[in-house]
């Protein structure tokens, strides 16, 4: 009897679990599958007012790209309509529609055409070029955390679509899943001629568009949206799937390769600072810049010295820090022309030459004060003249 009633508890307290699990994670009272799919299906269109919607998007990213102004890029990300076909292009895999299937590749294809061409024609006629355009280069460098963004802003995507009672949440997605900077940085590296601009940031376009079209697949089947049925041929569409898998096997591991590389070069970055800060002085010299070099295989970095010339044994201490930070001795340069040949230096030396440099600095600003004296006096005299007599 003890036994039967632990089994019993154990029974109620499993069910209660289970029950409550299923209401923290249940769909089918939250979702409304016909509406989701009205809604994808209208959102594919590129027509009437979408043509205009993507016209203002393309300018809007590309002045804020142009000018770095990451609202004014966000403000394109949330107007832009390329999200709808690409949904579309999920949705149809997923419920096995081969219309909707191409008629949102051909919408998609259009739009893109029309950035791209818009965007290059912006870039070809602004007069602006910045030195450093941080917002279009980061377009430019792909890597699997684009992948993870894509993908779960995907998932948001297509469940916000299907669930009964809208929010805010597409905006979110759009933000978080950018489209169409990406094709804005690839209108201006054909407008400066830089393929690799052209090459990483179509790359970006293709991580976004294929891993949001890959959840909306997904979320699709998980949420048993109904299969269409050919009516004239009386049986299910069927899209193979393997052609799906080889698309996105060859779009993410170049990806993965690149978000090692940033890593690498991050901590070699983290380390590189640290060993700076560590040994900013040795021995009687110093540090007093530095560089690093990714673009070299390996990277370098370029210590710049001040100070005494480093001995063989301060330049040994230093290259066994390095190593701890898995920098080797190859990979460190010192640029020496600023140093002081002189064997000894001593602080008397080092005193002597401050004193020396604050008197000419006093002598500087004697020589300027008094010049500015005279300025003063000879405009008073002028300014008496000007007066005449009383």
């Amino acid at each position: 009897m003890q036994k039967l009633g632990k089994k019993y508890i154990f029974g109620v307290m499993k069910e209660k679990v289970n029950s409550f699990v299923k209401s923290l994670v249940g769909l089918s009272d939250y979702v409304d599958l016909g509406s989701a799919n009205a809604s994808i299906r209208k959102n594919i269109n590129f027509r009437g007012p979408n043509f205009f919607i993507l016209a203002c998007a393309i300018i809007i990213a590309s002045v804020g790209l142009n000018v770095n102004s990451i609202p004014v890029i966000i403000g394109a990300m949330l107007i832009s309509p390329v999200m709808g076909p690409i949904l579309g292009f999920g949705f149809s895999l997923g419920v096995q529609d081969m219309q909707l299937f191409k008629d949102s590749l051909r919408n998609l294809a259009v739009m893109v055409g029309i950035s791209i061409a818009a965007s290059a024609f912006y870039f070809l006629m602004s007069p602006l070029r910045l030195e450093n355009p941080s917002e279009l280069l980061a377009r430019t460098n792909p890597t699997i955390y684009d992948v993870l963004i894509a993908l779960f802003g995907g998932f948001a995507g297509i469940l916000e679509i299907s669930r009964s009672e809208k929010g805010t949440v597409l905006s979110g997605v759009a933000i978080a899943t950018a489209l169409m900077p990406p094709l804005c940085t690839v209108g201006y590296g054909i407008a400066i001629f830089n393929w690799a601009y052209v090459a990483g940031a179509l790359y970006l376009f293709l991580i976004n568009s294929i891993f949001i079209a890959l959840a909306t697949f997904v979320a699709v089947k998980f949420l048993k949206f109904p299969i269409v049925v050919d009516m004239q041929e009386g049986k299910k569409t069927r899209l193979r799937s393997s052609s799906l898998a080889l698309i996105l096997l060859v779009i993410i591991v170049p990806s993965v390769f690149s978000a090692v590389r940033i890593i690498k070069e991050s901590n070699f970055r983290t380390h590189a600072a640290q060993l700076i800060s560590d040994y900013k002085t040795i021995g009687k010299g110093f540090i007093y810049d530095y560089d690093i070099n990714l673009n070299n295989n390996p990277a370098t970095i370029d210590l710049y010295m001040a100070g005494e010339r480093l001995t063989a044994a301060d330049k040994e201490r230093l290259y066994l820090s390095a190593e701890k930070y898995g920098i080797t001795r190859s990979q460190l340069n010192f640029k020496e022309e600023a140093v002081n040949n002189r064997e000894i230096v001593t602080e008397t030396d080092i005193v002597r030459g401050i004193l020396e440099h604050s008197d000419r600095q006093v002598q500087r600003l004697y020589e300027i004060i008094s010049t500015l004296n005279d300025s003063i006096a000879k405009l008073n005299r002028q300014l008496d003249e000007a007066r005449g007599p009383l």
